[in-house]
């Protein structure tokens, strides 16, 4: 029986597989990091867009891992946005006031090479939420819980569905926001049970969707992201500023206009996290705010991400304006 889970099967998780689909030249070998610690993983899908023959594509350039990924580099580490520190349960960060984070699953669609949460101590013995869903209905502080993981989509419907209903009972909760990247890569994922799910719960839904390039939006992407869009669920959209793959006026021009044209609200644009061997990801702050600048001067107000970056422990996502106040 067809299913998005045999759409995940074709993967390419094999280097050696993906260079051959690719018809990258042999050369390329020596560029590639074949034996990494965060494990290839990318979907068909995307591997269909990328250019033959090249390792500069935006696309690949995010899912391939390179030598490069070996260096080390000043000021990056294991956990750069220290998760560990905010850890209230094996599965359930609190880090920012009425909110927390829910680590629904390890598991993801695909394996972006620049995750901070790649070296995460996920807790994949336990399969249950008792402890998550106790904490959360014990702090009546919390109005919103995030879903993330991993990919919070990577979930069964069956068990995705007995997870929203208890927070769905929880009174206090009445936001629940989904983390994913999953659409881009395996659309198909966003299945009539699913939406009916979504359409059950007795809270407000929200999205919020990991776009770095405008090929990653293509039709089917944005039919299905349309599907929920008429279940009066909201779809933001963030991005990882990226060397090589986003950092330039045209491609975030057109990734902003792309998402508004389809409805779907450019939220942030995130400086890196320092995350141990992403250093050839990192673009200079200042370039950043340059291309937040030409956003600003050429979008209409609501169609404008903000430029933001991660520091552990303060109270919210800093946006970065000046470099005199965040060196």
């Amino acid at each position: 029986m067809f299913s998005w889970r045999s759409i995940q099967r074709q993967n390419f998780t094999d280097w050696k597989k993906l260079f051959v689909f690719l018809e990258l030249d042999p050369l390329s070998i020596q560029k590639i990091d074949t034996n990494p610690r965060f494990t290839l993983n990318l979907p068909m899908r995307l591997a269909n867009k990328i250019k033959k023959n090249s390792l500069d594509d935006p696309i690949l350039r995010q899912f391939l891992p390179l030598i490069e990924e070996k260096f080390t580099a000043t000021g990056f580490s294991p956990d750069p946005v220290k998760d560990e520190t905010f850890r209230k349960t094996s599965k359930l960060l609190h880090k920012y006031k009425g909110r927390a984070l829910l680590v629904a699953t390890s598991a993801c669609a695909m394996h972006c090479r620049f995750c901070f949460r790649k070296n995460f101590d996920y807790d994949t013995q336990n399969k249950s939420f008792e402890d998550e869903l106790r904490a959360i209905r014990n702090d009546p502080s919390l109005s919103e819980i995030l879903l993330s993981g991993g990919d919070p989509l990577s979930l069964d419907n069956k068990f995705l569905q007995g997870l929203l209903e208890e927070l769905g009972k929880i009174p206090h909760v009445k936001r629940i926001r989904f983390h994913t990247r999953f659409p881009i890569g395996i659309p198909e994922r966003i299945d009539e049970e699913f939406l009916d799910i979504l359409s059950s719960i007795p809270k407000q839904i929200v999205f919020m969707l990991h776009v770095n390039h405008p090929l990653e939006l293509d039709d089917e992407v944005l039919r299905v992201l349309k599907n929920i869009q008429k279940r009066g669920i909201p779809i933001l959209q963030q991005s990882v500023l990226l060397k090589g793959i986003n950092d330039n006026e045209k491609t975030q021009q057109e990734l902003s206009e792309k998402l508004i044209d389809n409805g779907i609200v450019p939220c942030y644009i995130h400086q890196l996290d320092k995350v141990e061997g992403s250093a050839h990801f990192e673009v200079e702050e200042k370039k950043g705010i340059s291309l937040a600048e030409h956003l600003r001067t050429i979008l209409p107000g609501y169609g404008v991400p903000k430029y933001v970056k991660e520091i552990a422990g303060d109270p919210a996502k800093r946006p970065i304006t000046e470099l005199t106040s965040y060196s």
